[in-house]
């Protein structure tokens, strides 16, 4: 399940068609995603949502910050943001649920840590 956590903050990390590919390939496409700040729907509305952390963030990247703990279709797993090869500034655990496809279709974040 370690793959589904690479492939979901690649997603994450990536722009333009790079991202477009990544969420066609890895998500569903009625996918619904909320955390404490974003409640969104659809893979359109999941990239823009992306392009505002992007842009709120400049720079910084998501990494994995434990092992992926997994059982049936779910997925939980702790990751970070923050300038690369840095103390992560942003540290949250998600958790994916998977259609029968093995794609992500329901995100549900936490947010541990964030900036002041």
């Amino acid at each position: 399940m370690s793959d589904v956590t690479e492939q979901y903050l690649a997603t994450w990390n990536a722009t333009g068609s790079e991202r477009d590919r990544l969420l066609a390939e890895h998500w569903a496409a009625d996918l619904v995603y909320v955390d404490p700040m974003a409640a969104v729907e659809g893979r359109e509305a999941m990239s823009a949502l992306i392009d505002a952390v992007h842009a709120q963030f400049p720079g910084f990247v998501f990494t994995r910050a434990s092992e992926a703990d997994a059982h049936h279709q779910q997925v939980r797993f702790t990751w970070g943001l923050g300038p690369a090869g840095q103390e992560p500034v942003v540290v949250g655990f998600d958790v994916l649920m998977l259609d029968d496809d093995g794609r992500i279709r329901d995100v549900r974040g936490f947010l541990d840590r964030v900036p002041a």
